[in-house]
């Protein structure tokens, strides 16, 4: 499938120079594309690799554009944002390309009586949705996956094959959810008597916002009597798991294989790396950074950066540096007393 630039520019926005009837046909890397691709500049140091390359139509910046566009003799697109301009343009050539859904149940599928689900959604085989779930407008539930009761699913949003989600939770509108990931599991909460420990049933769910995309494996554990919530806008890479009564904000982004514990708080337009750890009952407030394997014991109120982990070395040298953490108390002791000490001494020099 091809469009003509006009067309896509029309649809997206952004400032075309150029001929607006050339037809693309997908986008491609700088170093890649041909005349029948487009391709996008988002960084300025590949300045001089863009004005060489061979795509028929270049996504960049009015700064970027007033430098290349002598040497460059494509088309161009002047946008503000051009790497979310080129996520845009991708998500468009997506579809162009994909199979339409077809609505319908397939006939593999077991469909609760007192469920509801839209007639434009689309039920694909051995998919089992219990009582009294709904699913929305031109949903599509993938394979093998399996709709608690009382669940909802809203308007568009698209579970890949093989999703579990349990009884009672919503999702809204435009989301994605892909294989593995299982919704609303039981929470990890247990009394201790004795020794023995007494499992604590976990009847709070899990509530999900519009547009937000989970990502394969990953877990979202309901609550215990409160919800656990994931607001509007929420990016969940693969594997990553949250804890029950956990409470993600807006446009907040984790990284694969992330863990955040029970009753953990994350903020708005937050980003969370690969491996970190949340720990429990802690408040991390908006547009906080937490660096890849960082361990966060604590609230961070404050935006910004954080970062918590040693840098990689070899064996032998990261055990001189663990011995010497190790030993940082009784080295404080020691400088404070050669404090006083030289304290006490020039106090009675100066006499």
């Amino acid at each position: 499938m091809s469009i003509r630039l006009g067309e896509l520019v029309e649809r997206l926005g952004g400032q075309l120079t150029g001929d607006a009837d050339i037809e693309v046909t997908g986008i491609a890397p700088l170093d890649t594309a041909n005349a029948s691709h487009i391709t996008f500049l988002s960084n300025s140091k590949f300045r001089a690799q863009a004005a060489q390359t061979q795509a028929a139509a270049l996504i960049l910046s009015a700064a970027d554009a007033a430098v290349i566009q002598p040497d460059y003799h494509g088309a161009c697109i002047i946008a503000s944002n051009p790497y979310a301009y080129f996520a845009r343009s991708a998500q468009l050539f997506v579809t162009l390309s994909e199979p339409a859904a077809v609505p319908g149940v397939h006939p593999s599928a077991i469909i609760s009586d007192s469920a509801h689900v839209a007639s434009s959604a689309t039920i694909g085989p051995h998919v089992v949705v219990e009582a009294n779930a709904s699913i929305g407008e031109h949903a599509i539930i993938g394979a093998g996956s399996f709709i608690g009761r009382d669940a909802r699913i809203g308007d568009g949003t698209r579970f890949h094959p093989r999703v579990t989600f349990y009884a009672a939770c919503v999702i809204g509108q435009r989301g994605i959810v892909h294989s593995g990931a299982v919704i609303g599991a039981d929470g990890f909460g247990f009394a201790n008597d004795g020794g023995e420990w007494v499992k604590i049933p976990q009847v709070g769910r899990v509530l999900i916002g519009d547009d937000v995309e989970i990502g394969a494996n990953t877990t979202i554990d309901r609550g215990a009597l409160a919800d656990t919530v994931i607001e509007e806008g929420v990016k969940l890479d693969n594997q990553i798991q949250i804890a029950h009564n956990c409470h993600i904000g807006a446009h907040t982004a984790i990284a694969a294989c992330a863990g955040i514990a029970g009753s953990a708080t994350i903020g708005k337009y937050c980003s969370i790396g690969g491996a970190a750890m949340i720990h429990g009952h802690i408040t991390i407030g908006d547009r906080v950074h937490v660096s890849a394997g960082t361990l966060a014991m604590r609230s961070i109120p404050e935006a910004g950066q954080y970062t918590g982990f040693y840098p990689v070395t070899k064996h032998g040298e990261w055990e001189k540096s663990a011995a010497l953490v190790r030993n940082l108390p009784a080295l404080r002791e020691r400088i404070r007393a050669l404090e006083k000490t030289v304290k006490s001494f020039t106090e009675n020099h100066d006499d």
